[in-house]
């Protein structure tokens, strides 16, 4: 696949800047693989849409990562905890980061080893105590930081949230088969793609956990539901045997050979993002370009505070 595969043009005014009232009151756009068939719902819809299936979400959290440090002279550096290592230890993003030294300090933080890409291993003083980390194409404040949370998130470890979980709320699960696994989103979540093939492109790893009761539930389901592209990662992984805890760089895109997922909830994602190629990868390449051309002409919102999509 081919970076100009990932290209689409957005108006900037679909780019979602705030969440909705109530989470489950999104746009659905529904898509048949088997049928071709699509249609248009509200995400309160979702179990009429479903037949049977297990639901997978992922229950991390994300953690109030963003911090905002000033040197003596005056300047400020940000710094986006990616990673927890251990022992007070991080992996984290800095900018700007050109001027930083090994052994600096600023604030909580201590720039121990530079990794390239203005990522920093530095050790953080006390737990986290920042902001919770919006995307870069979110421009206005958010007044309550557990909108950028899912209502089930409880394991605290991620950059970002994911995204497909924002649109439920507890009464929605309610009516729903449940499963939880976890994978702490990170760098790549802020990492587009930069080569032309995407052969070329290597994910950094992620942490993942799933409980032995948990995977044996899902193994098996007649019919998964994978919500959001970080659940089908870990459902990906572990189908070609891999621990239940680990690391995983697995990347999805075109042609890829799904063995545990059946159903996929996600979001509109950015071009050029390896999220999108997953969903092509499940979709079909030229069938998920109709889709976003779809969705852009009727008007849904994008990106992580936008509407879903089901494919079936």
């Amino acid at each position: 696949m081919l970076l100009r595969d990932l290209d689409y043009e957005l108006p900037s005014e679909l780019i979602a800047q705030r969440p909705l009232d109530r989470r489950d009151e999104s746009k659905l756009l529904v898509f048949e693989r088997a049928s071709g068939e699509i249609r248009q719902r509200r995400f309160s819809d979702l179990p009429a849409e479903l037949h049977g299936e297990l639901v997978v979400v992922n229950d991390t959290r994300v953690v109030p990562a963003r911090l905002r440090l000033r040197k003596a002279t005056g300047g400020q550096v940000e710094v986006l905890l990616l990673e927890a290592l251990g022992a007070g230890e991080w992996e984290a993003l800095a900018r700007p980061s050109r001027k930083l030294r090994a052994g600096q300090r600023l604030g909580p933080v201590e720039f121990l080893e530079e990794l390239g890409e203005g990522r920093w291993r530095i050790a953080l003083e006390g737990e986290p105590a920042g902001e919770v980390p919006l995307p870069p194409y979110i421009h206005e404040k958010l007044d309550d930081a557990e909108r950028y949370q899912t209502v089930f998130a409880e394991q605290l470890g991620s950059a970002a949230a994911p995204t497909a979980g924002l649109h439920f709320t507890p009464e929605l699960l309610e009516r729903l088969d449940v499963e939880r696994v976890t994978l702490h989103i990170g760098l790549d979540t802020f990492r587009p793609v930069a080569v032309d093939d995407l052969d070329c492109h290597q994910l950094h790893g992620e942490r993942y956990e799933v409980s032995p009761a948990s995977w044996e539930r899902i193994k098996v389901a007649e019919r998964v539901l994978a919500v959001g592209t970080t659940s089908v990662r870990v459902l990906e992984t572990l189908a070609r045997g891999f621990p239940l805890r680990g690391r995983t760089e697995l990347f999805v895109q075109p042609p890829f050979e799904f063995e545990r997922v059946n159903a996929l909830l996600t979001n509109f994602h950015l071009p050029r993002s390896t999220l999108l190629a997953l969903v092509m990868a499940f979709a079909g390449v030229e069938q998920t370009r109709e889709l976003y051309q779809l969705a852009i002409a009727e008007r849904y919102r994008f990106y992580s505070f936008g509407d879903a999509m089901l494919v079936l």
